[in-house]
């Protein structure tokens, strides 16, 4: 059936820079749903509400249905049939007015909570604005936008400091794809220090586009500013640029036989077969199970937090450099990267028996009913990144 959206009424309160209509039509623009009068669905969305683009998605797969606000119980949207519409439509303007009985209401709770591409798991937002509320509401967009199975720096020591450059960002106008082109500029620059032997203003220069690499992507989600063309150009970034900076770093020592145990040669051929082969198992593994391999149980989820991903790698070359012996950090990146990535063999190895030998369907443990019960610590853990939604 085809669908359409009305947005209903107006919201006076900025969010992140943004009015409410823009960003519901961003929203809407995003899953592929125009506004137009005449279509089998329509969907109605009120304007002084705040939506999570998945919890519109969400309604989208429940046709005959109003969804209520459970914070001050008022009706916020509805997706009925084009016949239904002028009703419903008055219903959610007017509490008093009744709706057609064959409608019904569900809560955003109800919707599912689950969210692959962030892996985390609350609730969808649905939230009533208001300018008492602007602040409270702006956290909650951007803790929402954070994943909740990251590295250890980006879940615990980036929320905050991101935050504030995000607002900066917002209020300036600053686009996502211009925030993603200085990580870029600072990726290359960080790959020229590196190999010319300046390691401390090289990790200057790669932590701060770290940083800048959370930046891009919670500016994108709370200004409803996502594209592909930036998706690919952020992650094209993410996965090509790692190997190369520590093969920078390995240039700048010429001939290296650290500790008479490697050699130049099998530390770069260990680095760039264990990047290559995590990175490979990570495709991989969506063959055998529904979600990533890092989202599958409480185990991976932990292990998530230290693999041999860019941003632990970079705390392995500092507390080198600080040491004094920056040879040992390439040393502990090619040995941490290689056992890593075995962990991610026998993962997929694991995934892989289950699913073909014993036809288990795997997906991951936080969409279970009960994973709040079973595994409470992870779960409060990796639900959510709880430091991303503190005021700030």
């Amino acid at each position: 059936m085809t669908v359409a959206a009305r947005i209903v009424g107006e919201s006076p309160v900025r969010l992140w820079g943004l009015g409410s209509s823009d960003r519901l039509r961003r929203q809407l623009r995003s899953l592929r749903v125009g506004i137009a009068q005449d279509a089998e669905q329509i969907l109605l969305l009120r304007a002084d509400y705040l939506f999570e683009t998945r919890t519109i998605s969400s309604l989208l797969a429940q046709p005959g249905t109003v969804l209520r606000c459970t914070r001050d119980g008022g009706r916020a949207a509805a997706l009925v049939k084009a016949d239904d519409a002028a009703a419903a439509g008055a219903a959610l303007l007017d509490a008093a007015t009744p709706l057609p009985g064959h409608l019904r209401e569900i809560s955003a709770a109800e919707l599912a909570s689950f969210d692959v591409n962030l892996r985390r798991a609350e609730a969808p937002l649905l939230e009533p604005v208001t300018e008492q509320r602007r602040a409270a509401l702006e956290d909650q967009l951007y803790g929402n936008a954070y994943k909740g199975i990251t590295d250890l720096v980006t879940k615990w020591m980036w929320p905050k400091p991101a935050k504030r450059i995000v607002r900066w960002c917002a209020a300036l106008g600053v686009t996502p794809n211009a925030v993603t082109a200085a990580s870029f500029v600072l990726t290359c620059l960080a790959a020229w220090l590196f190999v010319h032997g300046h390691f401390g203003s090289g990790l200057a220069a790669g932590w701060v586009m770290t940083l800048l690499d959370t930046v891009d992507g919670k500016l994108a989600r709370v200004t409803v500013q996502s594209s592909r063309f930036g998706h690919y150009f952020d992650h094209g970034i993410d996965l090509l640029h790692p190997p190369f900076w520590y093969l920078c770093w390995g240039e700048a020592f010429g001939e290296l036989d650290i500790l008479g145990v490697m050699a130049e040669a099998e530390i770069y051929g260990l680095i760039l077969a264990g990047y290559i082969g995590g990175r490979v198992v990570e495709g991989a593994f969506h063959l055998f199970a529904d979600c990533s391999v890092f989202s599958w149980r409480p185990f991976d989820a932990w292990f998530r937090l230290v693999t041999a991903r860019r941003n632990p790698c970079l705390i392995l070359l500092t507390v080198a450099l600080v040491v004094g012996r920056p040879e040992w950090g390439l040393f502990a990146v090619a040995l941490w990267t290689g056992l890593t990535t075995l962990v991610l063999l026998l993962r997929l190895l694991q995934a892989g028996v289950l699913r073909v030998l014993r036809g288990q369907r795997l997906g991951s443990w936080m969409s279970e009913p009960d994973a709040a019960a079973r595994h409470a610590f992870s779960y409060r853990t990796f639900s959510s990144t709880l430091g991303a939604y503190a005021p700030g």
